[in-house]
Formats: C-alpha cells, sequence, structure tokens
C-alpha cells in the first residue's frame, strides 16, 4: 500500500486522517455509553433485548460510519482511495442502507417516546411518518449507484432534508409541552437541524442537481439493472486527487461527525427517559373548569 499521498499538503489526507480520529472518538464513546448503561437499569428494562435498542441501533449506525470513513468512496463516481474490494460500493451502499436506516428508527423511537408523555399526535404522526420516508430515499440512492444516476441523488437528499423538516416540526411542537432542560435540549437539537436543513437546501441538493443536468447535456449513459450491478461490484477507481474528492469531502466531514453525534445522544436518551413526567408541561386549567372543581371539592359527598 503506497502512503507517500499522506501529507500535510494534501487536502485528502488531512480530511481522511480527521475523519479516522472522529471515528476513533464516536467508537470510544460509544463503548463508554455501552458499560454506563451496564451499571444501570437500562438494561434490565429492554423488554426482548439484552441490550437497550437505542444503543443497539446506535451502535449499526457508529459502526457503519466508521467503516466508511475508513474506507471513503464516492458512489456514483466509483472512486475510493485503497484498492480493495471492501471499497466497492455495493460493499460501502449495503453497509450505508443498513446504517441509515437504523439512524431513522432511532429518531423515531425517540420522537414516539416524546410524544406519549403529553400525548402529542403531531409527533407521534411524524415518527410513524419518518422510516418509510427514508426507506423511499434509501432505494433512490441505488437507483444512482446502480444506473449511475445522479437524479436519484437529488431525490435521496429531498427526502432526508423533508424527513428532518418533519422531525424539526415535531420538536417545536415538543418545545410547548416541556419545561426546563428537556425544553432547552429540544430546543437545541431544532436549531442542530435547521442548520441540515439550510445545508441541505443549498449546498447538497444543488451539488447533486448541477450534475444531473451537466450528466444530460453532455448526453451521458445510464446502465441498466444487472450492467449497474455488475459495474458496482466490480469497478472502484482509487484516487487521492483533491479535485475529485473536492466535492465529497464537506458532507462526509459533517455526516460522520455530527451526524454521528446526534445518534449516540439519542442512544443517550435510554437514560433519562424515565424523568420525562417531571418535565411535562402542565397547563393550568381554564377558569370555569377550576371554579367546578373547587366547587366539587367543597361539596359533601352523596348518600345514596
Amino acid at each position: 500500500m503506497q502512503l507517500d499521498w499522506l501529507s500535510w499538503t494534501n487536502p485528502v489526507a488531512i480530511w481522511w486522517c480527521f475523519l479516522l480520529v472522529v471515528s476513533a472518538t464516536n467508537i470510544t464513546f460509544l463503548l463508554f455509553l455501552f458499560a454506563h448503561m451496564r451499571k444501570t437499569s437500562v438494561a434490565r428494562r429492554a423488554a426482548a433485548f439484552a441490550v437497550e435498542p437505542l444503543l443497539l441501533l446506535c451502535a449499526a449506525y457508529v459502526l457503519g460510519c466508521a467503516f466508511r470513513s475508513m474506507l471513503p468512496r464516492a458512489d456514483v463516481q466509483r472512486i475510493c482511495l485503497f484498492d480493495t474490494w471492501l471499497s466497492s460500493v455495493f460493499v460501502g451502499r449495503s453497509v450505508a442502507t443498513v446504517a441509515e436506516i437504523c439512524f431513522v428508527v432511532q429518531w423515531a423511537i425517540v420522537l414516539r417516546a416524546l410524544a406519549q408523555t403529553p400525548n402529542a399526535d403531531t409527533a407521534r404522526n411524524i415518527s410513524k411518518t419518518i422510516v418509510p420516508l427514508i426507506v423511499v430515499a434509501e432505494g433512490c440512492s441505488w437507483y444512482a449507484v446502480i444506473t449511475p444516476n445522479y437524479l436519484g441523488n437529488v431525490l435521496e437528499n429531498s427526502l432526508w432534508t423533508a424527513a428532518f423538516l418533519l422531525i424539526a416540526i415535531a420538536l417545536l411542537d415538543l418545545m410547548n409541552r416541556y419545561r426546563g432542560a428537556v425544553r432547552w435540549t429540544l430546543a437545541a437539537a431544532a436549531a442542530g437541524i435547521a442548520g441540515y436543513v439550510a445545508f441541505m437546501s443549498t449546498v447538497d441538493v444543488p451539488m447533486y442537481f448541477v450534475r444531473w443536468q451537466t450528466d444530460l447535456a453532455n448526453g451521458r449513459e445510464f446502465l441498466g439493472l444487472l450492467s449497474g450491478l455488475h459495474d458496482v461490484a466490480t469497478r472502484w477507481i482509487v484516487t487521492r486527487d483533491a479535485t475529485r474528492w473536492h466535492g465529497e469531502m464537506p458532507w462526509m466531514a459533517l455526516y460522520f461527525s455530527a451526524a454521528v453525534w446526534m445518534s449516540l445522544l439519542l442512544a443517550s436518551f435510554a437514560l433519562v427517559e424515565q424523568l420525562l413526567p417531571r418535565y411535562r408541561l402542565r397547563r393550568p386549567l381554564p377558569r370555569n373548569a377550576a371554579a367546578r372543581l373547587a366547587v366539587a371539592a367543597r361539596s359533601p359527598p352523596r348518600i345514596r
């Protein structure tokens, strides 16, 4: 394996080292979280699982992202850093599909739990919507890598943006139903999601849209199902040229860091879920309802 490209003058080398450090840190936090949960009653409360489901889902996402950080590749372009079958798009996309579905299932579980205490219908309905939405997004992603047609990436990332816009709406609704630390945590999460939606809407989705339009203008021919599947499994182009990776480095750096941190926070929710009733915002009763309750309290009980 040639390592002469690992130089501080090569942006790709700096970017890859950053991904490795972040991934190692994320795995360390995952192990810490696992050890901490073992010491609490959380594991005993996990119905049919020996480990809290949120933690299992988090582990799949953290380890999947770590794998993709060690062997990064750009699907449609078929480019990668290392000449190994593990760098094939088929392997990488399969790992990504499992990890990303686990991530959105985490969100669905947490939103449902948050909605249960104050009986919030909006958040509960959104928790049921986001998983099917991301399953469709994953199908669009596979269409993009098999064909290879950037239209699939446009649709995929548009659906991710829509899913997190719905999650932000759910969080804003829940903010009005909780107080104290829970409310501030929901506000911080909503703010982070707003940044994500802004990035996807102004950078990521437009980037893929421009690539799709460029391919159409150049008359690029797309692959069929069988030829595309053979291509994703057998062809990969090793390159450490920064110009080839220019469009991929920003979103991968954010994805394999901030998104994984969010997954770890979602897994930590299992440690505090039982405290939610304390922070439920109890709204004052209407004046007439309060008066009726006061009268009922003063009235002697009827003897039958």
